[in-house]
């Protein structure tokens, strides 16, 4: 393998067929490594997460010149000295990992290491990885790696990620819930029909104006203070950004219900390798006595079993409806590597 830094926006953007179809022969194959989506994300540093960095990908080919692994950093500096991150780190990124297919990803992350290790002292001090999935092999690897050259590694659990595994039918799916919950969803979901003026689930679908349904999105965001001030005008800026770039993708899935056609909740989500991303909700407080964002869930899991996805993903967040509505937790992590002697070694 031959690795090379890219640092060059214009080179990044010129990637764009290469890293993602790598990115379907990847360990790891989520839309938040989506080459559009992390473009998306660089444009305003994650919505301003960070007021800098430079870009410092690694890309690493074959002898034939085929692209054959990606390290997706960028170059932060603060109190650790250099530091390199994964793009999209961390906030609005669930999940992040290196991009290479299982066979090669040993000998790419052996042959990462040893391209960083080269690099001078001065260049980074700390390797910082976020919101690896559990299954992801690049824990273990890089753990490893790092602490055979003798650099002080670290790993620490972040947060849970509850998905449902989705049966085939929508009743398997009620019965696996716990009794109590199952008779609130079916309560909610019976109250939601009956109700005057008529509640009904409206897609957004891909011959409709995008911006405005954007805007009617976050205005209902914005009726969350907490939401309300993490939207400032990088992050609005940033939302609709990945929002076209998801669109045009044709993985992006935007859904409101209304109650006689006011929107009442709203989930922008994606949907991707038959796996539906729950990205970002919003609900509008004056209808809280229909529950509606128990109601668009439960609709939405509903259609989802329809139409044959395998894992509704509620992402990171261990809210406690998550688990009431039949998620099971995973784990995302973080690999931390500096670049000095492990305690064990001197």
């Amino acid at each position: 393998m031959k690795f090379e830094f890219i640092d060059n926006p214009a080179v990044f953007d010129g990637l764009a067929s290469e890293w993602n179809d790598l990115l379907a022969r990847s360990v790891t194959d989520v839309p938040f490594l989506r080459h559009e989506y992390l473009r998306a994300w660089w444009s305003s540093l994650g919505g301003g997460e960070w007021a800098s960095a430079e870009l410092r990908i690694v890309a690493s080919r074959d002898g034939s010149g085929r692209l054959v692994g990606l390290a997706p950093l960028m170059r932060l500096t603060g109190g650790d000295g250099p530091t390199l991150h994964l793009l999209g780190s961390f906030e609005i990124s669930d999940y992040l990992d290196l991009i290479v297919p299982p066979a090669q990803a040993e000998s790419f992350v052996r042959g990462l290491l040893d391209f960083l290790g080269d690099e001078p002292d001065g260049s980074w001090q700390v390797l910082d990885l976020y919101n690896l999935r559990a299954a992801s092999p690049t824990r273990r690897l890089v753990l490893e790696t790092a602490e055979g050259r003798g650099w002080r590694a670290t790993e620490e659990p972040l947060q849970p990620c509850p998905a449902i595994t989705l049966p085939r039918g929508w009743e398997e799916y009620l019965q696996s819930l716990d009794k109590k919950q199952r008779h609130e969803l079916r309560r909610k979901l019976r109250r939601a029909a009956a109700h005057s003026p008529a509640v009904e689930m409206r897609w957004i679908d891909r011959g409709e104006d995008l911006e405005s349904a954007m805007q009617a999105f976050l205005e209902l965001m914005r009726l969350d203070p907490q939401k309300s001030r993490f939207l400032t005008e990088a992050m609005d800026f940033q939302f609709r950004r990945l929002a076209a770039e998801a669109k045009q993708g044709d993985w992006l899935r935007l859904a409101f219900l209304e109650v006689g056609g006011d929107p009442a909740a709203g989930y922008l989500f994606f949907d991707y390798r038959n796996r539906l991303w729950i990205y970002n909700s919003c609900l509008n407080p004056a209808f809280s006595e229909l529950s509606p964002g128990w109601v668009l869930t439960g609709l939405l899991i509903q259609w989802a079993i329809e139409q044959g996805r395998e894992v509704f993903d509620f992402l990171r967040g261990g809210e406690d409806y998550k688990y009431r509505l039949g998620g099971v937790a995973d784990s995302i992590y973080r690999v931390r590597v500096e670049r000095r002697l492990s305690a064990a070694t001197g």
